[in-house]
């Protein structure tokens, strides 16, 4: 019987810990940091990694860079995106599936500046791509552009 409640109890206890961890599990890997010069950041799940060629970029991953550095990443369909000094960037929405004609591309860019420069999902579907400022949104329709975005001013 005691043997009964212990193969229970461990079976409980490993699909309860399949839940906790299934958040993290489908956190999916949407580009990848190419360069970087200076200081500069992926936030994602609460979690700050300091930037380096090689770091996964997720959905929903805020992306940042400190005051006299840069930052390069390259998503998965091959969009390139340089970030300037002082730049906060959040990858919002990321879908890129080929296969089935599903894609997607939105961020949402809090400050600073950013080079973007399209790939696959702006080629075959612009209206799919989207970057959210303060004062607005930006549709590509184009293969690149460039956009800066002043902090906003504090009050003293």
């Amino acid at each position: 019987m005691k043997h009964l409640i212990r193969q229970s109890l461990t079976a409980v206890m490993l699909l309860l810990s399949g839940f906790v961890l299934l958040p993290f599990a489908q956190a999916e890997t949407v580009g990848t940091v190419k360069t970087v010069t200076g200081e500069a950041w992926v936030i994602s799940g609460g979690q700050r990694v300091k930037a380096e060629a090689g770091t996964s970029v997720l959905l929903g991953s805020q992306l940042k860079t400190a005051k006299a550095s840069s930052m390069g990443v390259t998503f998965k369909d091959n969009t390139l995106m340089s970030f300037g000094p002082d730049t906060e960037l959040t990858v919002e929405e990321y879908l890129f599936a080929p296969a089935k004609g599903q894609y997607k591309l939105g961020a949402r860019m809090d400050k600073g500046s950013l080079n973007y420069l399209s790939g696959v999902i702006a080629k075959l579907k612009p209206e799919a791509v989207t970057v959210k400022t303060p004062t607005g949104t930006i549709g590509v329709r184009g293969t690149q552009f460039l956009v800066t975005v002043q902090a906003p001013a504090t009050a003293n």
